[in-house]
């Protein structure tokens, strides 16, 4: 062991040690173990060495807190930027000229998708919005919901992201709290400003977004709400049929008739 690693080892061994004693009403510490400022005259007068060791104790729980708790800062991008980044790749596509062509809407579309997906954590979005009714599900019956919501959320979003095509993001502020944050944007053009704000958490060392608000309406509550709705009037599994039904065969009705994607699970 380095020099160094032994010598911060003995410093934290030392300070545990002194304040054990102290809050226990002795002044006895195991020689082994003594550090050697001990020795200092003041030190051992007690208000001054409980005070003196009560303080590093706190310093030191601070210390370690740092380590445990500060992922968020040690981060490769805030969460800001994170969501900059992924709206700066869907609206490159959007501009780009020549998929503008509505020839290449399934391409362009299924270029969104994977932008959009590798920016969205949709098993936290499928936990938060199936709520209750996740605890219960096999892993395949988990995997499964995950992939068909999956189709059907990015599917969506991006759907919804080709009608703001031509306006501008503005970055109104941030908030973080430990391994979430919310990021608040607004989509302005002329005509129009539309809020947008961005649920995200840490997921393999980088913000992934789990829950969008669009106009003061939560993404996640919508659909819990209708697959509550629809679990509780029929029963999970159709709930598993609408959604397959909705994602199978989107890219046969895309190609026959260019039908957007509807908001709602109903009938």
């Amino acid at each position: 062991m380095r020099m160094a690693e032994r010598d911060w080892r003995r410093f934290i061994w030392s300070v545990w040690s002194i304040w054990f004693n102290q809050t226990n009403g002795t002044d006895q510490i195991n020689k082994r173990d003594q550090p050697v400022f001990t020795h200092h005259s003041l030190w051992r007068r007690p208000w001054i060495a409980k005070s003196t060791a009560f303080t590093l104790h706190i310093c030191l729980i601070a210390l370690v807190c740092s380590f445990t708790f500060g992922s968020s800062d040690q981060l490769s991008e805030p969460p800001t930027e994170a969501v900059r980044s992924t709206l700066t790749e869907v609206f490159r596509i959007l501009e780009d000229e020549k998929l503008k062509d509505p020839a290449k809407l399934i391409p362009r579309r299924r270029m969104l998708e994977e932008v959009i997906a590798s920016h969205f954590d949709y098993t936290e979005m499928s936990k938060r919005a199936l709520a209750t009714h996740w605890a219960p599900l096999t892993a395949g019956e988990r995997a499964e919901f995950v992939e068909l919501f999956k189709s059907f959320l990015s599917d969506r979003y991006a759907e919804k992201i080709e009608g703001y095509s031509g306006q501008q993001v503005f970055y109104l502020s941030e908030r973080i709290e430990g391994n979430y944050a919310e990021v608040r944007t607004e989509l302005r053009s002329s005509k129009v400003e539309i809020p947008m704000d961005y649920r995200l958490h840490i997921k393999d060392g980088t913000w992934h977004a789990y829950d969008l608000i669009v106009d003061g309406v939560s993404l996640v509550k919508n659909y819990r709400s209708q697959f509550k709705k629809i679990i509780r009037t029929s029963s999970y599994q159709e709930l598993i049929r609408r959604l397959r039904e909705r994602t199978v065969g989107e890219d046969k009705k895309k190609k026959a008739s260019l039908t957007t994607v509807p908001d709602s699970l109903a009938g």
